[in-house]
């Protein structure tokens, strides 16, 4: 066998690269080859932690007409696209994150997370 010239790497080179001692010890250990939920931001992301985002929760959605919407008034009653129980959306600057149950905590309304989500756009009329 002729033994094969060493090739010089750029430092993003190297980055791309798989360490085959890492990836046997995350395969021999999957529950420390990735963050989990809770664990706190991947390496890098602390200057983002202080940016505001809009979190929004959404129970249900109705189509109406503008002949009915100038027709609404106090009892007006607006029947939305869930039904009762039917988990609510948790919404982070416009995409679903999470769903979870409304429930009352401290005479105020919450959502209790019940499932995480992939984070899609809202509106995609999946529930």
């Amino acid at each position: 066998m002729s033994e094969q010239p060493e090739l010089e790497t750029t430092p993003s080179e190297e980055a791309g690269r798989v360490d085959p001692a890492r990836a046997a010890e995350d395969a021999a250990h999957p529950e420390s080859a990735r963050p989990t939920a809770g664990s706190g931001p991947p390496p890098g992301l602390d200057v983002l932690l202080d940016v505001p985002l809009r979190v929004t929760v959404e129970i249900g959605s109705a189509r109406m007409l503008v002949q009915e919407v100038l027709q609404l008034g106090p009892g007006s009653v607006i029947e939305l696209d869930r039904m009762a129980g039917e988990p609510a959306d948790l919404l982070v600057n416009g995409r679903v994150v999470a769903r979870g149950e409304v429930v009352v905590s401290d005479d105020r309304l919450s959502i209790r997370v019940v499932e995480i989500t992939g984070g899609s756009p809202s509106g995609d009329g999946a529930h």
